[in-house]
């Protein structure tokens, strides 16, 4: 099997990448809010109508798992990754809707090395989740623990 191709050097305060263009589909919208977040704005179309946005959204929740979807398929899924420790802030900025065509901004805003652990490092992210407008529908900010590509030596 192949080292993993993204490793804690790789990822230095300032790099920038934009990647991702998932589709949300109202189908999937409305499964997601069966399953795990069953508030009537995400179910139904009348109750939406009743609502302060009126129409049908998507849950906050199912933002951020598409996100995470688009991290794993650019670049996490092919890395070193830890996990991460919890997330700093997550703001959910302008409603989702059904049609909307999703990517995601990162930036690399710090990278350390861990103090009591050499064979990591710690790298923190600010991801912003745009939609076809360009407008901001998520930002989350928060750490990502990598292995270092020669931990052995660290």
């Amino acid at each position: 099997m192949a080292a993993p191709r993204y490793a804690y050097e790789d990822f230095r305060p300032g790099d920038r990448a934009e990647y991702g263009g998932l589709i949300v589909e109202r189908d999937e919208m409305l499964a997601f809010a069966r399953e795990f977040d069953p508030q009537p704005m995400h179910l139904s179309e009348e109750a939406a109508r009743a609502s302060m946005l009126g129409e049908l959204i998507a849950s906050g929740w199912q933002t951020a798992a598409l996100a995470m979807r688009m991290h794993c398929d650019q670049w996490l899924a092919d890395s070193t990754s830890l996990g991460s420790p919890g997330v700093d802030s997550l703001e959910w900025l302008r409603p989702v809707k059904a049609g909307d065509r999703l990517s995601v901004l990162s930036e690399v805003l710090a990278a350390r090395v861990s103090a009591s652990r050499p064979d990591r490092g710690i790298v923190t992210f600010r991801f912003e989740v745009v939609n076809q407008h360009g407008d901001i529908v998520l930002r989350q900010v928060g750490p990502i623990l990598f292995g270092r590509r020669n931990a052995e030596a660290a």
